[in-house]
């Protein structure tokens, strides 16, 4: 029986590669997208050319009637869940003197909360089906900090500690909870780089290249397959060797 995978912020960047990678591991998918229709159907074109199911579902994942709406529409189109990927989030430089409590509480609740809200509406049909994978993206910056980006940090570790918490949680019910920490990938929140800034990332990082949302994707694909039956509480890290813990 095919898997029944949502994928939150999937209509561009490592959430698109995310759900391609998906459905060519035979999911059903959903793509979420809060403001992006075109290229979220763009997305739904591509995954059903590969001979798979899919459905848009325009949702603010930061809104707890939103997100559970998503996976409402979910479970009464398909009938069931089986993957979340909690991939939806925001990343806009500031330093803390410019940082107003408006930008801290609608960054946290993009990047964090969202998270909670979609884990806890997934959570009764995981249970049910008896077996599920979720799947949080963080970020590098969640364990090294930044000087432009103290709410994103801060929610980014955030990620870190809610995955362990709930991943031992879940363990009764056969749903593993990872997470992912990427590192600098080419998507749009680069999009502002000149290409010399993309270059001189680049020779920052070990292996020589900044990341693709493909490099992420496949460790997506590989956290959801039953040869990861024993990882759960995990962090990865796909980030070229900028940092190693």
């Amino acid at each position: 029986m095919s898997k029944i995978a949502i994928v939150t912020g999937s209509s561009r960047g490592i959430g698109k590669a995310t759900v391609i990678r998906l459905a060519e591991d035979g999911c059903e998918i959903v793509v979420n997208y809060k403001n992006s229709e075109k290229q979220a159907m763009q997305v739904i074109e591509t995954i059903k050319a590969k001979g798979r199911s899919a459905i848009a579902v325009k949702a603010d994942v930061s809104q707890w009637t939103q997100a559970k709406n998503l996976i409402d529409r979910t479970v009464e189109t398909f009938g069931r869940l089986d993957i979340l990927v909690n991939n939806a989030g925001i990343y806009e430089r500031a330093n803390l003197d410019k940082l107003t409590p408006e930008d801290w509480d609608k960054r946290i609740a993009t990047n964090l909360s969202s998270m909670f809200y979609c884990t806890k509406a997934a959570l009764p049909f995981l249970k049910k089906v008896g077996w599920g994978r979720i799947i949080n993206i963080s970020s590098q910056i969640g364990f090294k900090g930044t000087n432009h980006g103290t709410e994103y940090a801060t929610s980014k570790a955030g990620i870190i500690g809610f995955t362990r918490a709930v991943a031992q949680e879940l363990c009764k019910f056969n749903v593993t909870v990872n997470a992912i920490a990427p590192g600098a990938v080419d998507t749009d929140i680069l999009a502002g780089d000149s290409l010399e800034r993309k270059k001189e990332r680049a020779r920052e990082i070990p292996m020589g290249r900044l990341g693709k949302p493909e490099d992420v994707a496949t460790v997506v694909s590989f956290l959801t397959s039953q040869e990861a039956d024993w990882i759960t509480g995990a962090t990865i890290h796909v980030n070229g060797g900028s940092i190693m813990y």
